[in-house]
């Protein structure tokens, strides 16, 4: 009888098909570690403080304030909006807090679970989903706050106030998007974080969160190039019932954002474990 012989090979675990798919199946089957760890963050983020859940809207509002002030003392004189410029103001900062909260939200997650990483082997997309169980928290409260200043005044009820919640969640995914991009290296080194930081200030400047994009010029070229400014500028549409001018590059940032997601996963998916283990080292 002849001797059956068998020849094994080391698998292929890099085909990026397969990594998608168990980073989607850990993503689902972690759901409920990410929930207790966020329950866990938000309790312990509000403790110990006085004011409690209003720290979660008083940054925009704060700014927002800033910006209304100036406007209507005369110090700066801010462009027709088109609409209530406290209701442009606000919405615009409260905007732009979610998604520089969701560009941040994967790092800070990742480096404050970095001991908990190298003692317990556990899946690291919860990381991922604790931050967007987080961001919709916090930003359900903004939004709650939003509402009242659309009414408050005068704007109303638009039907276009129900698509809301979904560019909400687009803003979400395109911040977590770049966040999961910049978390290995933000792991590695710190200045990662402090230039991201720097860099979101001038950005801002550079995006129609308190000020209307220009009728000409170069800040006007420089915004319609600016991938933040149709999330904006779609969301407040919505929230006011405009005419969506820049829904075709919203659509195309979605669009990209979608892939480039899955893609920033199956990075962070493998480079975290190796970081994680050469910084315990």
């Amino acid at each position: 009888m002849a001797l059956q012989t068998k020849i094994y090979q080391k698998e292929n675990n890099l085909r990026l098909g397969k990594l998608i798919r168990e980073s989607i199946s850990d993503m689902y089957a972690s759901r409920f570690l990410a929930k207790q760890l966020a329950i866990r963050d938000i309790k312990g983020q509000y403790r110990q403080s006085y004011l409690g859940l209003i720290w979660a809207f008083i940054t925009p509002l704060a700014t927002a304030a800033i910006w209304i002030f100036l406007n209507s003392s005369g110090t700066l004189r801010i462009s027709d909006t088109g609409i209530p410029y406290p209701v442009f103001a606000f919405s615009g900062t409260l905007l732009w807090s979610i998604i520089t909260e969701s560009i941040n939200a994967p790092m800070n997650n990742t480096n404050s679970a970095r001991n908990i990483l190298s003692k317990i082997n556990f899946p690291k997309e919860a990381l991922i989903i604790t931050g967007l169980y987080k961001l919709l928290f916090n930003s359900g409260i903004k939004v709650l706050l939003l509402f009242v200043f659309v009414f408050a005044f005068g704007v109303g009820f638009h039907w276009t106030l129900l698509l809301f919640p979904l560019i909400l969640l687009a803003a979400v995914l395109f911040g977590t998007t770049i966040g999961l991009f910049l978390t290995p290296l933000g792991m590695l080194y710190t200045d990662v974080n402090r230039t991201i930081g720097f860099v979101l200030r001038f950005v801002m400047y550079a995006t129609p969160v308190v000020y209307a994009v220009p009728k000409d010029g170069i800040l006007k070229w420089v915004m319609e190039l600016n991938p933040i400014t149709p999330i904006v500028t779609v969301a407040r549409d919505a929230l006011v019932g405009g005419d969506f001018h820049y829904l075709l590059y919203f659509s195309i940032v979605v669009a990209v954002c979608v892939p480039l997601f899955f893609i920033a996963m199956v990075i962070y998916r493998i480079s975290i474990p190796i970081i994680v283990e050469r910084l315990s080292a």
